[in-house]
């Protein structure tokens, strides 16, 4: 049956000389994998609207394998993202991290939203970190591995001061520190950043103020949680990991 689907392109490779297969990400239905046929062919009026990043609207034959996408028309190419090599390279590690982390043909309406928000935050905006980690905090709990960043992991009680424990896969109270000598412990205002990134939409908290220091260690803590519990490696990361050594 041919279906009429919005989504964005978060995945794209050659498929022979001339189509192409693309993974499209919808409010609708998930994500999907599809084959654009004759995609590659420059005159093809598929070329444009099957490259990385783009919104569009397409018409597809879906199968529970590989579906067929007959035409598509772009809704928003995100231009800005496209020309800025940072943004791009940014935008890149979010779709291989939600491609790697979602089933496919399984709808995930918050994090379908928070992506749009997150690339329109991104290509409007040019400090990109906070809305960066905001969606990764998201996409870990589709994942079913995020941390525990409410209570303490360990009893559920909320007595300050906090770490984070890699070990536990959160925080630990006060009562709990014991449990890893090694947790990282963490000011009032970082359990609190934790929190909002977690649960609250980037649409609703407007600019963030974060300190230098707070978001670098906020970015460790990620980075080091997901290398424990994400399971997937990232060549997207690794990219953006030159470029922060660059600046």
């Amino acid at each position: 049956m041919l279906e009429k689907i919005d989504g964005i392109i978060i995945k794209t490779k050659d498929y022979g000389e001339t189509h192409k297969i693309i993974t499209i990400f919808s409010k609708k239905i998930g994500k999907f994998s599809a084959i654009a046929r004759g995609a590659k062919k420059p005159k093809s009026r598929m070329a444009a609207v099957t490259q990385p990043f783009i919104y569009g609207q397409f018409f597809v034959y879906l199968n529970k394998g590989l579906s067929n996408v007959q035409q598509g028309e772009i809704i928003e190419s995100f231009r800005p993202i496209r020309e800025d090599i940072i943004k791009t390279a940014y935008i890149a590690y979010l779709m291989e991290l939600t491609d790697k982390l979602l089933d496919e043909q399984t709808p995930y309406l918050e994090i379908y939203t928070q992506l749009m928000k997150t690339m329109e935050w991104i290509s409007e905006n040019e400090d990109v970190d906070i809305p960066i980690m905001m969606y990764e905090m998201k996409l870990y709990r589709a994942g079913g591995f995020a941390p525990t960043v409410h209570i303490c992991t360990n009893c559920g009680g909320k007595n300050a001061p906090y770490t984070f424990s890699m070990v536990e896969g959160g925080l630990l109270c006060s009562k709990c520190h014991y449990l890893d000598p090694e947790s990282i412990g963490l000011s009032n205002s970082v359990v609190k950043l934790l929190y909002i990134f977690s649960a609250i939409g980037i649409e609703r908290v407007g600019n963030v103020s974060v300190k230098d220091e707070n978001k670098q260690l906020l970015r460790n803590l990620l980075d080091n949680y997901y290398d424990r519990y994400g399971g997937y490696y990232l060549k997207s990361r690794k990219f953006l990991n030159q470029l922060d050594k660059l600046k």
